[in-house]
């Protein structure tokens, strides 16, 4: 019987799971909290947009987590032995990434560079890169609008090149001691496979077309004249980056003698290209045409997959759309936000200052009407990253009175991630991309049946939440399944290990009729504050919001 391990990356730790390719049942998971910084995120108080971690924390906690998830799955069944691992997958946070020398070290693992914040990972959040993002923007309008055609027409700041570049100011030294930059989920296949150089390390499509500009339409990554424009050093370390990427039918390597003895595994057994965390979340989602997952989380990432046989439009305003993402023969369409689970974070453990208020202000803010609280928020807490894609974007309440209480709150903080992922499926469909149903996974989709709700009343759609409670560790285990040829095709490796809980939640007529009220109350807000309609006329909103809050208020009641 053959069994897989998926191999997760996230924000604050990283998990490992042993899965059963004939059915995808799941025998044993650990989860290794990295030990660096605030929980794992190594920050600088000077400035709030950078964010980093260390890559020996990913050493530390690959190790950590695939024995112990290892030892679990023998106690859950005594049968189970390691020799009948076939596969390792593994997924990351993206973009990444983390400069190298030229043995794939990382630099921040050498004496000279252990305590520079800029030789460690630049984690996905990081956003100290936003001037260097737009003058990529810029001059990619200017001299390949191809380039942004194919990425929403907006290059962002978590990306790859604007990080690298504005490492290239800021700290030329860390520059000029990279032979080169590899992405998080790109690093560690190559480590388990003992990869000495970094120009031989297999990269994956997902990050190098949706994070770098990379395209076989162009020859791959951008050309020297487009990067000798930005900077001529850029250009220069394109020669040692990569010339190939591959989709997830590709192998990034086998294990090698190393770790498969660190590990207690067979040495040789292949291990699956890298992707981004929620590509394979995707796929352990039983992504398909049709189905939009949503893996939520600190922020959201949307994913969904067109046929590669057909014609796509490009979306103004998303992540990108790339050929081979996500699913072999398929284009990969990302889009996202850029906080959800951190803005109920930030209000409750953060301006609350109490952790364990989550579960009770989620009981009263699911006694409260739509439009009842006369609230409405917008969800750039963190920037947007969809379809605004700007970073300099804040959050914003409005609708407060002397007798708000919190409770309503942090029901409009939810509506709000409600009305920005409104805004991302509406976008996807005007060009053309099929939305029928949402799948969605990670704890928060797990444990609160109001905010799926809300979603649904919202979205005006169907919304399931995966079988799997670890979706994007069971998509790396199921590409590691194909890849070592337990299953012949993602599409059969899929149907055999994903499924779908049995709750649904349906839209509710009623509140759907309110939503679309405060939807379009939101959208003025969202177009105006975010530069798409200079002109609107806002003096309305509060009036309306008002009026909506009147209509909700119970006729029986004194008020």
């Amino acid at each position: 019987m053959p069994y897989t391990i998926g191999l997760d990356y996230g924000t604050n730790s990283a998990r490992a799971l042993v899965v059963d390719c004939t059915d995808g049942r799941e025998l044993g998971t650990a989860v290794v909290d990295y030990p660096s910084g605030h929980q794992g995120i190594l920050l600088n108080p000077a400035d709030h947009h950078l964010a980093r971690q260390r890559p020996g924390d990913y050493i530390h906690a690959l190790e950590k987590a695939t024995l112990a998830a290892l030892e679990q799955a023998k106690e859950n069944e005594p049968a189970f032995s390691a020799e009948q691992v076939v596969g390792i997958g593994m997924d990351g946070t993206g973009s990444s990434p983390l400069p190298v020398d030229e043995n794939n070290h990382p630099l921040a693992l050498s004496e000279r560079f252990a305590d520079n914040l800029n030789a460690q990972c630049w984690l996905w959040k990081d956003h100290t890169s936003i001037p260097e993002a737009a003058a990529i923007t810029e001059m990619a309008a200017s001299m390949r609008p191809e380039y942004l055609a194919k990425i929403g027409g907006t290059y962002s700041s978590e990306w790859f090149w604007a990080k690298i570049w504005h490492c290239l100011k800021v700290d030329p030294e860390v520059f000029d001691a990279a032979a080169s930059w590899v992405e998080l989920s790109d690093y560690i296949p190559s480590l388990l496979a003992g990869v000495s150089s970094p120009r031989t390390i297999k990269r994956g499509i997902c990050m190098a077309g949706h994070k770098a500009m990379f395209a076989e339409d162009w020859g791959g990554l951008p050309d020297k004249k487009f990067l000798s424009a930005l900077d001529p050093r850029l250009a220069e370390l394109r020669d040692r980056l990569y010339d190939e990427a591959f989709d997830a039918s590709t192998p990034a390597g086998t294990l090698c003698a190393e770790w498969a003895d660190k590990l207690g595994l067979p040495i040789n057994i292949p291990i699956a290209i890298g992707e981004m965390d929620v590509h394979y979340g995707a796929i352990g989602c039983g992504v398909e045409e049709g189905t939009l997952v949503k893996v939520i989380g600190t922020s959201t990432c949307d994913c969904a997959v067109v046929s590669a046989e057909k014609a796509i439009a490009d979306i103004p305003g998303i992540c990108g759309i790339v050929k081979g993402a996500i699913l072999p023969g398929y284009y990969g369409v990302e889009a996202g936000q850029s906080a959800v689970g951190d803005i109920f974070k930030w209000y409750v453990e953060g301006v609350l200052g109490d952790v364990s208020l989550h579960g009770s202000l989620t009981e009263e803010a699911a006694q409260l009407k739509p439009g009842q609280s006369g609230l409405l928020a917008l969800d750039w807490n963190n920037g947007n990253r969809t379809i605004l894609v700007d970073q300099l974007l804040t959050g914003l309440l409005m609708g407060q009175t002397l007798y708000t209480t919190r409770a309503e709150i942090y029901r409009a903080l939810i509506e709000a991630t409600a009305f920005g992922a409104r805004a991302i499926v509406d976008r996807i469909r005007e060009h053309g991309v099929p939305v029928d149903r949402i799948v969605c996974s990670g704890g928060i989709a797990e444990k609160n049946p109001l905010l799926m709700q809300i979603y649904a009343d919202v979205i005006n759609c169907e919304m399931r939440v995966s079988r799997s409670e670890q979706s994007c560790a069971l998509g790396s285990a199921i590409g590691a399944a194909v890849v070592a040829g337990a299953h012949p095709d993602f599409r059969t490796a899929q149907d055999a290990m994903t499924g779908l809980k049995e709750v649904t939640y349906q839209p509710i007529s009623a509140n759907q009729t309110i939503y679309e009220q405060l939807y379009a109350l939101y959208r003025d807000l969202h177009d105006s504050f975010g530069g798409l309609r200079k002109s609107v006329n806002l003096g309305h909103v509060m009036k309306d919001l008002l009026a909506i809050k009147a209509a909700q208020v119970d006729p029986q009641s004194d008020s």
